[in-house]
This record gives structure tokens, C-alpha cells and sequence, in this order.
């Protein structure tokens, strides 16, 4: 029986554990259960345990941190989503229901999907800069968590918001465009189903760039839409574009964000792609 290492983050999600610990209980897992402490202690965990298997139990960032831990070995990767976003694991097709995860756990197979490097840092969901890295530094900073936290953050920034022009170098082919944001995707969404890089895929070896043009604020509910049906590609404001190594270029420094951690960032980023890097188990038959 392979050996399951659960990294419990307390505070993701704001959301109480005890629901989730006593349902590993009942599966027949070897297990073991460690708490995060600290930011950057699942990656800690993740490096040393010597489990098959470390199940990130938390959001994004947990998640992200369980990843970059895994990187170089040969174990492998579960979630039990339960943060505010859980952008990776519904791209992967994991329910946030616990139950349903956990039959994942038993029941799905191991698969090997690509990450990122944002400036040499490892993310595995999206990364960009513009309204969405604003939106994420003062998210970061806010004292409640959850998505109507998030959207009134959105909706404030955005009344005062000034678009930046971007010369994006994707492969060496070279576009100047004012955006609203740029989002470079490894899955196909920030979270909570709002799927920024639609077409985006975990096994393609390319990354997929999304460029979110000048839009008014009447255009929001249309965009908002085709953003949670998984249309995002088919706006007229927005430009797709895919590649292995992408530069942004922009007129000063500021925010940018890794899946969905705020950093601040120079006059030029660059994102590359660590094709099937990693391995994580998924349901039978998901494609990712």
C-alpha cells in the first residue's frame, strides 16, 4: 500500500478541518498528518517526508508550495481543494467536495503535467501582471479572505484603474499592446472557475498568454461570462497567444502575482515552461 502524506494548511479557506481529517480517517489510507505552521513549511514537509504520495489539504498556495517541494522526486502529487480559489485542482477535474477528492485519491491515476517558471520561480497555475496582480496585493493584505472579498477589491481598484502598454515577446515574435492585464496560464484558470486561459492545457508544453485589451466598465458583465463559461477566447478584447518562453516588458515596476501571491516585480519579467515536471494524480480519464 503506498504511503500518503496529508499537508494541512488550518487556514486556508477560512475554513474548519475537522470535517476533512475525519473523513481521511475513515479511508483505508497509510497515512500520516502534518499541519503547516509557517509559509513555506508544506514545501519543507513535501521535501523530506518519505511518503509516495503528499496531498495538499488547502488552496492555491498550499498547493503551490506541496508542488515546488515535489519537484526533482519521484512522488507524486493529490489535493483535497478547500481554499478560496482552487484554481489547480478544478482544472484537474478534483471536486471540492471531500468525499469526491478523496475517491480521486483511491480510485485516480498519476499523470505528468507541466509547471511554470516566473523570473526562475516555480507556479502551477497562472501568473501575470495589470488588475489582477493590483487586485492580488491588496488582497494579500486584506483582512477577510473569500471571492466577495476579492470582487470588491476588483471593483475599487478598477474605478481608478490605468491600463499599461505591454511589449509582449512570445518565442521571439514581438506585439505592443495597451492591457488591461496579462495573464500567462499552465491551467486554464485564476480559480473559481474563471477560466482566464481558456484553451490552456497541464500536458502541451507551451504556456498559454492571454492579453486582456482596454474595455469600459458596461462591458464587464459580458466579459465576466464568457470568463466563467470558458469563452474567455472568443472576446474581441482579448488576444491569445502560446509559447515556451514569454518577456513582458512594461514602463515601470509593480505587482505581479504567481498563483495568485503577490510579488513585486521590475520593468521585465520573463516566464518559461518545465514541460511534464511533475506528477499528480487525477481522475480516470480526465484530460488535462
Amino acid at each position: 500500500m503506498k504511503r500518503i502524506c496529508f499537508v494541512v494548511n488550518p487556514l486556508s479557506g477560512g475554513k474548519d478541518k475537522g470535517p476533512i481529517l475525519k473523513a481521511i480517517a475513515r479511508h483505508n489510507f497509510a497515512y500520516e498528518t502534518i499541519f503547516t505552521k509557517r509559509p513555506g513549511h508544506a514545501t519543507e514537509i513535501a521535501r523530506s517526508t518519505d511518503a509516495d504520495i503528499v496531498v495538499a489539504v488547502g488552496g492555491d498556495g498550499t498547493v503551490s508550495e506541496v508542488a515546488q517541494g515535489l519537484i526533482g522526486t519521484d512522488k507524486t502529487m493529490g489535493i483535497i481543494p478547500c481554499g478560496s480559489g482552487d484554481g489547480l485542482a478544478l482544472h484537474l477535474g478534483i471536486s471540492r467536495k471531500t468525499e469526491a477528492a478523496l475517491r480521486i485519491l483511491e480510485e485516480g491515476v498519476s499523470a505528468s503535467m507541466d509547471y511554470g517558471l516566473l523570473d526562475g520561480k516555480p507556479f502551477f497555475c497562472t501568473t501575470g501582471v495589470g488588475l489582477d496582480a493590483e487586485v492580488a496585493w491588496q488582497f494579500d493584505k486584506a483582512d477577510r479572505r473569500g471571492l466577495w472579498t476579492y470582487i470588491s477589491l476588483a471593483w475599487k481598484i478598477w474605478r481608478h484603474f490605468t491600463p499599461d502598454t505591454y511589449t509582449i515577446e512570445v518565442d521571439g515574435k514581438k506585439m505592443v499592446t495597451p492591457a488591461v492585464f496579462v495573464t500567462v496560464g499552465n491551467a486554464n484558470q485564476w480559480g473559481n472557475q474563471a477560466r482566464i486561459c481558456s484553451l490552456a492545457s497541464l500536458t502541451d508544453g507551451v504556456l498559454d498568454v492571454t492579453i486582456v485589451k482596454p474595455f469600459r466598465t458596461w462591458e464587464i458583465p459580458a466579459l465576466a461570462t464568457r470568463l466563467l463559461t470558458g469563452f474567455a477566447h472568443k472576446s474581441r478584447r482579448t488576444v491569445m497567444l502560446r509559447g515556451k518562453k514569454i518577456t513582458i516588458h512594461r514602463s515601470s515596476m509593480g505587482p505581479a502575482h504567481h498563483d495568485g501571491d503577490p510579488c513585486m516585480k521590475g520593468t521585465e519579467i520573463t516566464v518559461e515552461v518545465a514541460p511534464a515536471a511533475l506528477r499528480v494524480i487525477v481522475p480516470k480519464g480526465r484530460k488535462i
